[in-house]
């Protein structure tokens, strides 16, 4: 897939102006004067205005962080060491992003409508992304499909990411525990 340049420029330049100014107070024309391009060519990459700005460099950051998890995770072992080191993973750079962290403080009704709208692109990534290790996952429960699987995993990493209840995902021993009981429990024949 093909990337616009123009476009790559003005999504990294609403990026770097929300993680100063917030989603609020971002403009097009800040936007414009970020990525060294006219406001008249972000209208033209964007015709929504600013929400359509907004809404895809949310989506934009969202599908680099997901890329970053995915690369993080290439060549772990198993299927269960795979979501054990991606949980982990997910966690700490989700806390660790200091612009995510700074709007969810400061801004958090303008962030969680978008993200909302994209947990359906985020699920159908994380799924696709899944289903090639499910396929290949030998302990698979008869008659559970590789995509019903990666369906319900899916849902189980979105919700314990950010909320991670008694768990603490920085300590290997309770993200392995969690894994095995509340995620796997349902997917994989225990061996």
């Amino acid at each position: 897939m093909t990337v616009d340049p123009v476009r790559q420029r003005i999504l990294e330049g609403t990026f770097a102006c929300v993680a100063r100014r917030g989603l609020a107070r971002t403009t097009v024309e800040d936007a414009a004067r970020e990525a060294g391009v006219a406001r008249a060519t972000v209208y033209r990459h964007f015709p929504g205005g600013k929400e359509q700005l907004l809404s895809d460099v949310i989506a934009w950051e969202t599908a680099r962080f997901f890329h970053r998890l995915a690369v993080a995770v290439e060549g772990t072992g198993d299927f269960t060491g795979l979501l054990e080191e991606g949980l982990r993973y997910a966690h700490r750079a989700v806390a660790d992003h200091t612009v995510l962290q700074q709007v969810l403080r400061t801004e958090p009704g303008r962030l969680l409508p978008t993200l909302t709208i994209e947990s359906n692109r985020i699920r159908q990534q994380i799924r696709a992304f899944l289903v090639p290790h499910l396929l290949a996952e030998p302990r698979l429960r008869p008659g559970l499909s590789a995509e019903e699987a990666s369906e319900y995993v899916s849902r189980m990493l979105l919700s314990w990411i950010e909320a991670p209840g008694r768990w603490d995902l920085d300590d290997p021993q309770q993200v392995a525990q969690l894994v095995r009981t509340v995620f796997l429990a349902g997917v994989l024949v225990a061996g």
